[in-house]
């Protein structure tokens, strides 16, 4: 049974504001890769190896960073309005990324590989833990 908490755990609001910078960071990674060769893509001088394999993908994963970007505002949204669906949607999203760094690092990309899982993973361990998990289970403010 999940105790309900009406503290906020230590960090909570990092992680709604972290989930929102993904938001946009995602977003702009779109635009980018669908309209290429324009200034804003000088935000990939911090990944230029990612936005090369990326840009051979084609326009389509373009497409599909912006959406990843509404379900990240959507996440923060609702983790910063403590809404039970919102630690859900993180939790899949923060679960999936871990997933995701799980395969690269068996694909044999140890660097990332092992500090995205250490990284996620740690996250992922957080927003699970009793305390998160309590506090957003809380029954609702009238």
């Amino acid at each position: 049974m999940t105790s309900i908490s009406p503290k906020p755990p230590g960090g909570w609001r990092a992680i709604g504001i972290f989930l929102l910078a993904g938001s946009a960071a995602a977003t702009l990674a779109g635009i980018t890769l669908i309209a290429p060769r324009t200034p804003v893509d000088r935000i990939w001088v911090l990944n230029p190896h990612g936005h090369t394999q990326l840009l051979t993908t084609g326009k389509f994963v373009g497409i599909l960073f912006p959406i990843l970007g509404v379900t990240l505002a959507a996440a923060g949204f609702g983790w910063l309005k403590v809404r039970y669906w919102g630690w859900i949607l993180a939790v899949m999203l923060i679960g999936g990324n871990l997933l995701g760094d799980t395969i690269r690092l068996a694909q044999g990309e140890w660097l990332s590989g092992a500090v995205g899982v250490l990284l996620a993973g740690a996250l992922f361990l957080y927003i699970i833990s009793a305390p998160v998990r309590g506090f957003f289970r809380r029954p609702p403010e009238t």
